[in-house]
């Protein structure tokens, strides 16, 4: 599998995409309705309908690349009832995802800040 870096953002497009649609397609939907940067150093992940297969384009800055993974026997837990047509999630949910793990459902303990001992 591709690496990509922990520092590199990862968006969802939350609704389903027709997988007909290549590199140009996908990267209409990430400029219109995604209104996010197509060049920019991000991961732009999509799922089809049945949530069997992801597309991901991402631009590594000498040209667009896409990646595709297909599921023979289950589906991705993807997000749909998220308000935001765009869902942006980290790198360690983005490998609970391709595991099939319902992101949405691990939450970490909240980070706490002080600034004083008590």
């Amino acid at each position: 599998m591709i690496q990509w870096s922990n520092a590199i953002p990862i968006y969802l497009h939350r609704d389903p995409v027709d997988f007909r649609k290549a590199i140009n397609g996908l990267a209409v939907i990430v400029s219109e309705e995604m209104e996010l940067d197509v060049y920019s150093q991000a991961l732009f992940v999509f799922c089809n309908r049945n949530r069997s297969q992801l597309k991901v384009l991402y631009w590594d800055s000498t040209g667009f690349a896409l990646w595709q993974k297909r599921l023979e026997k289950d589906k991705f837990k993807w997000p749909s009832k998220d308000p935001l047509a765009t869902a942006s999630i980290t790198y360690e949910q983005w490998g609970w995802l391709l595991r099939g793990f319902d992101f949405a459902k691990f939450r970490p303990h909240k980070q706490l800040k002080f600034t004083e001992v008590a």
